[in-house]
């Protein structure tokens, strides 16, 4: 009798804590949402960051407002978006980096990717490109690799230091090719000045920051990843159409709440990125540099975030690059 009764009082608080979450839900925002931005103010993320919170702040109702905490490799942003209340009044927006990339570099960090967050929605996600001085004497990815081949660590190429999206997928690019690349980190400063300079040759990175130098003959763009070429750069070929079908990285970000978040905000939350990335002047701006605003559904986003952690995985376990 006790335990029929102790069963009756466990099912009507689990029905009474399903009915709070509802109810919540629906009334769900009721207050203005903070969004960490784990990158200073004024990077390109962060304006990433501001224009879908802005959108947000249209289809929500209440103010989004992006709180900037850069820091130990976004480390501090992401792990004051883990200690958060998971009532979805706090969400962050996670990126390769954070979420694919610092897991294999450090064997302690301050947040676990898999188990701190729930995933709500990619944001968006940058081709990468392999961008040449014009002076070099290769115009291909294959001329590259010949060069690279016959002249062992002949080819320089600037990052922003050790385990750096740069560094990784310049090595990702080198074991698919075989070949070995001297890498040049600059810890402190944009490399860009120097590659325009000729000071190094080529740079693996995303677009924004290079689309106008080389729309303006500045840098060249030998290779994008992506299925097929992008719409904005029509005459640069894929990175399979140069024989290397499995050189895939990318740049992305989306949002992402603490876990615990009851799962009809994490939906609401993702019809309402859907909505947001249909903005047509948001989704030039993206493609302008080689990329995609695209959201998902919480389910395929963290698919998405799996296989991506998978693939950097073994960049980094190839590159024997650890950072403590």
């Amino acid at each position: 009798m006790t335990r029929i009764n102790f069963r009756a009082g466990f099912m009507a608080l689990a029905l009474g804590l399903l009915a709070a979450f509802a109810t919540h839900a629906q009334d769900y925002p009721s207050k203005p949402i903070r969004l960490i931005a784990p990158f200073p103010a004024g990077s390109g993320p962060d304006a990433n960051a501001r224009e879908i919170a802005g959108e947000l702040t249209k289809i929500l109702g209440q103010t989004v407002i992006v709180e900037n905490r850069p820091g130990a490799s976004g480390q501090i942003g992401m792990e004051a978006a883990a200690k958060s209340a998971p009532d979805g009044y706090t969400l962050v927006v996670g990126t390769t980096s954070t979420m694919s990339v610092l897991q294999h570099l450090y064997s302690r960090l301050t947040f676990n990717a898999e188990r701190d967050f729930v995933p709500v929605s990619l944001l968006g996600v940058l081709q990468t490109g392999l961008i040449a001085n014009p002076g070099v004497p290769f115009t291909s990815v294959q001329d590259m690799v010949a060069q690279a081949k016959a002249k062992p660590d002949s080819i320089t190429a600037a990052t922003i230091g050790v385990g750096s999206y740069f560094h990784l997928a310049g090595e990702w690019f080198g074991h698919a090719t075989g070949t070995q690349i001297k890498f040049v980190p600059y810890n402190t400063t944009s490399p860009y000045g120097d590659l325009i300079g000729g000071q190094v040759q080529v740079m693996f990175d995303a677009l924004p920051a290079a689309a106008g130098n080389i729309r303006g003959g500045k840098l060249k763009l030998l290779a994008l990843t992506g299925k097929t070429r992008h719409p904005s750069f029509p005459n640069v070929p894929t990175f399979a159409e140069a024989g290397l079908p499995d050189y895939t990285p990318v740049a992305w970000q989306g949002v992402l709440a603490p876990a615990g978040t009851p799962k009809a905000i994490v939906d609401k939350l993702s019809v309402a990125m859907f909505k947001a990335t249909q903005n047509p002047q948001l989704a030039e701006k993206w493609r302008s540099y080689g990329g995609e605003l695209r959201a998902t559904s919480s389910a395929e986003f963290a698919a998405f975030i799996k296989e991506d952690a998978a693939k950097w995985g073994q960049v980094v376990r190839r590159a024997g690059v650890k950072l403590d």
